[in-house]
Protein backbone atom coordinates (compact mmCIF):
# COMPACT_ATOMS: atom_id res chain seq x y z
CA UNK A 1 0.00 0.00 0.00
CA UNK A 2 1.27 3.47 -0.89
CA UNK A 3 2.21 5.21 2.37
CA UNK A 4 2.04 8.71 0.90
CA UNK A 5 -0.55 10.61 2.94
CA UNK A 6 -1.97 12.24 -0.20
CA UNK A 7 -2.25 9.04 -2.24
CA UNK A 8 -5.68 7.68 -3.30
CA UNK A 9 -4.89 4.49 -1.36
CA UNK A 10 -4.64 6.39 1.91
CA UNK A 11 -7.92 8.16 1.23
CA UNK A 12 -9.55 4.81 0.61
CA UNK A 13 -8.16 3.39 3.85
CA UNK A 14 -9.53 6.34 5.80
CA UNK A 15 -13.05 5.65 4.51
CA UNK A 16 -15.44 4.28 7.17
CA UNK A 17 -15.19 0.49 7.48
CA UNK A 18 -12.20 0.13 5.14
CA UNK A 19 -9.76 -1.18 7.74
CA UNK A 20 -12.40 -3.53 9.14
CA UNK A 21 -12.98 -4.95 5.67
CA UNK A 22 -9.25 -5.45 5.09
CA UNK A 23 -8.95 -7.25 8.41
CA UNK A 24 -11.79 -9.59 7.43
CA UNK A 25 -10.14 -10.23 4.07
CA UNK A 26 -6.94 -11.10 5.93
CA UNK A 27 -8.75 -13.57 8.19
CA UNK A 28 -10.42 -15.07 5.12
CA UNK A 29 -7.09 -15.59 3.36
CA UNK A 30 -5.70 -17.33 6.43
CA UNK A 31 -8.74 -19.63 6.48
CA UNK A 32 -8.29 -20.50 2.79
CA UNK A 33 -4.60 -21.24 3.34
CA UNK A 34 -5.63 -23.63 6.13
CA UNK A 35 -7.88 -25.59 3.77
CA UNK A 36 -11.25 -23.79 3.85
CA UNK A 37 -12.65 -23.70 0.29
CA UNK A 38 -14.66 -20.49 0.50
CA UNK A 39 -14.99 -17.50 2.82
CA UNK A 40 -17.96 -15.12 2.87
CA UNK A 41 -17.87 -11.52 4.10
CA UNK A 42 -21.36 -10.19 4.86
CA UNK A 43 -22.91 -6.97 6.02
CA UNK A 44 -24.81 -7.23 9.35
CA UNK A 45 -28.26 -7.09 7.73
CA UNK A 46 -31.38 -9.17 8.23
CA UNK A 47 -31.53 -12.07 5.78
CA UNK A 48 -27.98 -11.57 4.52
CA UNK A 49 -26.76 -15.00 5.61
CA UNK A 50 -29.72 -16.83 4.06
CA UNK A 51 -29.38 -14.92 0.78
CA UNK A 52 -25.65 -15.53 0.65
CA UNK A 53 -25.85 -19.26 1.31
CA UNK A 54 -29.04 -20.19 -0.54
CA UNK A 55 -28.89 -18.08 -3.70
CA UNK A 56 -26.32 -18.40 -6.47
CA UNK A 57 -25.41 -14.71 -6.58
CA UNK A 58 -25.60 -14.02 -2.85
CA UNK A 59 -25.31 -10.53 -1.36
CA UNK A 60 -21.83 -10.32 0.13
CA UNK A 61 -18.21 -10.84 -0.89
CA UNK A 62 -17.01 -14.34 -1.70
CA UNK A 63 -13.34 -15.31 -1.59
CA UNK A 64 -12.85 -18.74 -3.13
CA UNK A 65 -10.02 -21.22 -3.64
CA UNK A 66 -11.73 -22.81 -6.65
CA UNK A 67 -12.87 -21.21 -9.91
CA UNK A 68 -16.24 -19.76 -8.99
CA UNK A 69 -16.79 -18.14 -12.37
CA UNK A 70 -14.86 -18.69 -15.59
CA UNK A 71 -14.61 -20.25 -19.05
CA UNK A 72 -13.38 -23.74 -19.78
CA UNK A 73 -13.67 -26.51 -22.34
CA UNK A 74 -16.88 -28.51 -22.06
CA UNK A 75 -17.14 -32.25 -21.47
CA UNK A 76 -19.99 -34.76 -21.50
CA UNK A 77 -21.00 -33.73 -17.99
CA UNK A 78 -21.94 -30.28 -19.36
CA UNK A 79 -24.31 -31.61 -22.06
CA UNK A 80 -27.48 -31.20 -19.98
CA UNK A 81 -26.53 -27.64 -19.03
CA UNK A 82 -25.75 -26.72 -22.64
CA UNK A 83 -28.98 -28.32 -23.85
CA UNK A 84 -31.11 -26.48 -21.30
CA UNK A 85 -29.42 -23.20 -22.26
CA UNK A 86 -29.96 -23.50 -26.02
CA UNK A 87 -33.33 -25.29 -26.03
CA UNK A 88 -35.49 -22.11 -25.85
CA UNK A 89 -33.66 -20.70 -28.87
CA UNK A 90 -34.02 -23.98 -30.76
CA UNK A 91 -37.78 -23.98 -30.12
CA UNK A 92 -37.94 -20.35 -31.29
CA UNK A 93 -36.18 -21.28 -34.53
CA UNK A 94 -33.13 -19.14 -33.80
CA UNK A 95 -30.76 -22.09 -33.51
CA UNK A 96 -30.57 -25.37 -35.40
CA UNK A 97 -31.74 -28.31 -33.31
CA UNK A 98 -28.94 -30.10 -31.47
CA UNK A 99 -30.10 -33.35 -29.78
CA UNK A 100 -28.28 -34.42 -26.63
CA UNK A 101 -26.72 -37.31 -28.56
CA UNK A 102 -25.12 -34.82 -30.97
CA UNK A 103 -23.95 -32.60 -28.12
CA UNK A 104 -22.31 -35.61 -26.47
CA UNK A 105 -20.40 -36.44 -29.66
CA UNK A 106 -19.30 -32.83 -30.17
CA UNK A 107 -18.83 -31.90 -26.51
CA UNK A 108 -15.12 -31.19 -26.86
CA UNK A 109 -15.79 -28.53 -29.52
CA UNK A 110 -17.93 -26.57 -27.03
CA UNK A 111 -16.78 -24.17 -24.33
CA UNK A 112 -18.79 -23.14 -21.30
CA UNK A 113 -18.89 -20.10 -19.05
CA UNK A 114 -19.84 -21.39 -15.62
CA UNK A 115 -20.83 -19.65 -12.42
CA UNK A 116 -20.67 -21.86 -9.34
CA UNK A 117 -21.13 -24.92 -11.55
CA UNK A 118 -24.06 -23.51 -13.53
CA UNK A 119 -23.60 -23.14 -17.31
CA UNK A 120 -24.54 -19.50 -17.99
CA UNK A 121 -23.04 -19.22 -21.48
CA UNK A 122 -21.72 -21.49 -24.18
CA UNK A 123 -20.14 -21.40 -27.61
CA UNK A 124 -18.78 -23.84 -30.17
CA UNK A 125 -15.56 -23.53 -32.16
CA UNK A 126 -14.99 -25.56 -35.33
CA UNK A 127 -11.80 -25.40 -37.39
CA UNK A 128 -11.74 -25.60 -41.17
CA UNK A 129 -9.06 -25.72 -43.83
CA UNK A 130 -7.34 -22.59 -45.09
CA UNK A 131 -7.12 -20.82 -41.73
CA UNK A 132 -10.87 -20.61 -41.12
CA UNK A 133 -12.84 -21.24 -37.92
CA UNK A 134 -16.56 -21.09 -37.21
CA UNK A 135 -18.07 -19.83 -33.97
CA UNK A 136 -21.50 -21.30 -33.43
CA UNK A 137 -24.16 -21.73 -30.78
CA UNK A 138 -23.00 -18.62 -28.88
CA UNK A 139 -25.65 -18.29 -26.18
CA UNK A 140 -25.82 -16.45 -22.85
CA UNK A 141 -28.49 -17.17 -20.26
CA UNK A 142 -31.13 -14.45 -20.11
CA UNK A 143 -30.43 -14.10 -16.38
CA UNK A 144 -26.74 -13.32 -16.98
CA UNK A 145 -26.66 -11.18 -20.13
CA UNK A 146 -25.33 -8.18 -18.26
CA UNK A 147 -21.74 -8.02 -17.16
CA UNK A 148 -20.02 -8.65 -20.50
CA UNK A 149 -20.21 -12.43 -20.47
CA UNK A 150 -21.11 -12.56 -24.16
CA UNK A 151 -18.07 -10.45 -25.03
CA UNK A 152 -15.90 -12.58 -22.76
CA UNK A 153 -17.10 -15.76 -24.47
CA UNK A 154 -16.58 -14.34 -27.96
CA UNK A 155 -13.11 -13.02 -27.10
CA UNK A 156 -12.13 -16.37 -25.62
CA UNK A 157 -13.20 -18.26 -28.75
CA UNK A 158 -11.49 -15.74 -31.04
CA UNK A 159 -8.21 -16.16 -29.16
CA UNK A 160 -8.53 -19.94 -29.34
CA UNK A 161 -9.09 -19.72 -33.08
CA UNK A 162 -6.01 -17.54 -33.47
CA UNK A 163 -3.91 -19.96 -31.39
CA UNK A 164 -5.03 -22.77 -33.72
CA UNK A 165 -3.84 -20.82 -36.75
CA UNK A 166 -7.24 -19.55 -37.88
CA UNK A 167 -7.21 -15.87 -38.84
CA UNK A 168 -10.65 -15.79 -40.42
CA UNK A 169 -13.55 -16.39 -38.05
CA UNK A 170 -17.14 -16.61 -39.25
CA UNK A 171 -20.64 -17.00 -37.83
CA UNK A 172 -23.96 -18.00 -39.42
CA UNK A 173 -27.45 -16.97 -38.35
CA UNK A 174 -30.93 -16.32 -39.72
CA UNK A 175 -31.45 -13.59 -37.13
CA UNK A 176 -30.18 -10.03 -36.85
CA UNK A 177 -26.39 -9.90 -36.59
CA UNK A 178 -25.99 -6.35 -35.30
CA UNK A 179 -24.19 -7.61 -32.19
CA UNK A 180 -21.50 -9.25 -34.32
CA UNK A 181 -21.29 -6.29 -36.72
CA UNK A 182 -20.52 -4.02 -33.76
CA UNK A 183 -17.64 -6.36 -32.95
CA UNK A 184 -15.95 -6.23 -36.34
CA UNK A 185 -17.77 -8.89 -38.36
CA UNK A 186 -18.83 -8.13 -41.94
CA UNK A 187 -21.41 -9.85 -44.13
CA UNK A 188 -19.90 -12.04 -46.85
CA UNK A 189 -21.31 -14.38 -49.56
CA UNK A 190 -21.37 -18.16 -49.29
CA UNK A 191 -18.39 -18.31 -51.65
CA UNK A 192 -16.22 -16.76 -48.92
CA UNK A 193 -16.56 -19.89 -46.78
CA UNK A 194 -13.97 -22.68 -46.99
CA UNK A 195 -15.01 -25.39 -49.53
CA UNK A 196 -15.85 -28.02 -46.92
CA UNK A 197 -18.18 -25.57 -45.11
CA UNK A 198 -19.79 -24.47 -48.36
CA UNK A 199 -20.73 -28.09 -48.95
CA UNK A 200 -22.58 -28.15 -45.62
CA UNK A 201 -24.39 -24.83 -46.11
CA UNK A 202 -28.18 -25.21 -45.75
CA UNK A 203 -29.67 -23.32 -48.69
CA UNK A 204 -33.20 -23.76 -47.32
CA UNK A 205 -32.33 -22.06 -44.03
CA UNK A 206 -30.61 -19.19 -45.89
CA UNK A 207 -28.43 -18.16 -42.98
CA UNK A 208 -26.49 -14.93 -43.30
CA UNK A 209 -22.73 -15.22 -43.05
CA UNK A 210 -20.54 -12.75 -41.18
CA UNK A 211 -16.77 -12.96 -41.10
CA UNK A 212 -13.96 -11.27 -39.20
CA UNK A 213 -10.26 -11.31 -40.02
CA UNK A 214 -7.91 -11.35 -37.04
CA UNK A 215 -4.32 -10.36 -37.74
CA UNK A 216 -3.02 -11.00 -34.24
CA UNK A 217 -3.51 -10.61 -30.50
CA UNK A 218 -3.25 -6.83 -30.80
CA UNK A 219 -6.48 -6.74 -32.82
CA UNK A 220 -8.28 -8.62 -30.05
CA UNK A 221 -6.64 -6.56 -27.30
CA UNK A 222 -7.81 -3.33 -28.94
CA UNK A 223 -11.35 -4.62 -29.40
CA UNK A 224 -11.62 -5.82 -25.79
CA UNK A 225 -10.23 -2.54 -24.46
CA UNK A 226 -12.79 -0.58 -26.50
CA UNK A 227 -15.71 -2.64 -25.20
CA UNK A 228 -14.49 -2.58 -21.59
CA UNK A 229 -14.46 1.23 -21.70
CA UNK A 230 -18.00 1.60 -23.02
Amino acid sequence: VDLDENSPHQEMLRAPGSMETLIKVGYSMVALEKGVKRAHILAPENGALVQELYTRDGCGTLISRDIYEGIRRADVNDVSGIYDLIDPLVRAGTLVERPKSQLEKEALSYYVYTRDGLVVATGQLKRFEGGFAEIGCLVVSKDYRRGGRGDAMLGYLERLALQCGAKKVFVLSTQTMEWFVERGFKEVPVESLPPSRQALYNTKRKSKIYMKEINGDRDLDAAELWWSNR
